[in-house]
């Protein structure tokens, strides 16, 4: 980064949310040491939204990834980022077919499942309809990368190569299993998830061993 001698990087995240558990794996994928700040979604009305946080990010989101001398929000573009200035696997391919395949399965849960299952969204909406929203949305997402999977997978999303597909699949699996999705008519997103899930970098970077995951969810 022409020569700038920039601090550790410092990741503003959350252990359950699922963009931030993406930069995660990218980061633990690209073998990047970096230090980590828990912003508590839920406590204290959601430190998200205390003014010291939005100071950081306006939008009051994680995860916030302060890296090169600069804060960058969304997952999707720190994950390109990452990709485009860091060694390590490619996490977005060269080809361009396959590297837009790779953007619209990530696409699909970023901007067709997650923000319709994410704290702020379900907690508008009454409880008593909320497991059922969530679980059809999930749903709905899943089956159109389903049938994309038919055409793409091998051990993961895009063939054998991991991508931010995947770093996208793997939290909204886990996401769907929380609200009691039936995965059942999903064998090949299971399937991939199971081998994806094996990989050091996903253990890692699992939500129940992170700093800031209760005592009572911890794994180790």
């Amino acid at each position: 980064m022409n020569g700038a001698n920039f601090s550790q990087p410092v990741l503003y995240t959350y252990f359950r949310s699922s963009c931030a558990w993406r930069v995660r794996i990218a980061l633990a994928l690209k073998g990047i040491d970096y230090d980590q700040v828990a912003v508590n979604l839920i406590k204290n009305g959601g430190e998200q939204y205390q003014e010291q946080f939005k100071m950081k990010n306006p939008m009051g989101q994680v995860p916030l990834l302060v890296i090169d001398g600069v804060s960058f929000s969304q997952s999707l573009a720190i994950i390109q980022y990452l990709d485009e200035t860091r060694g390590g696997p490619h996490l977005l391919p060269s080809e361009p077919k396959q590297r837009a395949m790779v953007r619209m399965i990530a696409e699909i849960i970023a901007s067709g499942i997650q923000p319709l299952q994410n704290l702020e969204t379900i907690m508008r909406i009454d409880e008593k309809p909320r497991e059922a929203w969530v679980q059809h949305f999930i749903s709905k997402g899943f089956k159109a990368v389903e049938k994309m999977l038919q055409d793409t997978a091998g051990r993961y999303c895009i063939g054998d190569q991991v991508t931010m597909a995947d770093l996208c699949l793997v939290p909204q699996a886990h996401n769907a299993n929380r609200y009691k999705v039936d995965l059942t008519p999903f064998p090949i997103i299971c399937r991939v998830v199971r081998n994806l899930e094996e990989l050091d970098a996903f253990k890692a970077a699992h939500w129940a061993c992170q700093p800031d995951t209760p005592a009572e969810l911890r794994q180790t």
